[in-house]
């Protein structure tokens, strides 16, 4: 079975759903492929990083609105062993740590990139949005480090992956992380992990009974 993950690297939903399903995969006995899909929370370009609970008060009405919205979050994040720092994370446009996990996939070393992506972010404030900072991360995962920053300076996968978020929306994805099961059987949101491993054996069936 094919799992594509609609997410964004910034969004901590996306993180905590990334670790659940990691968690049901673990105690699942069936084949799986896990493929990322990108999606930007906010395409818009960031000239500095700033402070995520600075740069997003007025979205949430104020800078101690957003303090309790980020506490929130980064306490469900506890409950699953994941580290959310806020005091530290900066604002970035992830289109280039999007193509980044593309280049990564050819290499066989998408999850592994996620991943870093994720600590980087959240966990040491690394502004994910820097070809530098992201060509120095694929080095720490074994990656070529000089290949990675001359792949993010060139033209490479920028269309596929403006393609790959247009077509996100086309299939109505607004809110992340979305995962489709078997091509056609979206699960939106950080779901517990037992109500993954049932979305999995469902569809599982299903494609069983179709075949």
């Amino acid at each position: 079975m094919e799992i594509e993950i609609y997410a964004d690297v910034v969004c901590p939903w996306c993180y905590i759903g990334k670790r659940r399903l990691d968690e049901a995969l673990a105690s699942y006995p069936g084949e799986v492929t896990v493929r990322y899909r990108p999606f930007q929370l906010d395409p818009s370009p960031v000239p500095e990083p700033l402070p995520v609970v600075q740069a997003l008060a007025g979205k949430f009405g104020g800078p101690e609105r957003a303090r309790q919205v980020f506490a929130h979050v980064t306490q469900v994040a506890a409950g699953d062993g994941l580290h959310l720092d806020y005091d530290r994370a900066v604002t970035a446009n992830t289109f280039d740590a999007h193509r980044l996990v593309s280049w990564a996939t050819d290499q066989g070393r998408a999850a592994e990139m996620v991943e870093a992506l994720y600590q980087a972010h959240f966990h040491h404030g690394i502004d994910v949005g820097s070809r530098e900072a992201l060509a120095t991360l694929a080095g720490e995962i074994g990656l070529d480090a000089a290949d990675a920053r001359r792949f993010l300076d060139s033209d490479e996968r920028v269309t596929d992956v403006a393609g790959e978020l247009a077509a996100a929306q086309g299939l109505g994805i607004s809110s992340v992380p979305t995962f489709v099961l078997a091509g056609k059987y979206a699960v939106s949101g950080a779901q517990e992990v037992q109500t993954l491993l049932a979305a999995l054996t469902e569809v599982e069936q299903r494609e069983a009974a179709a075949h």
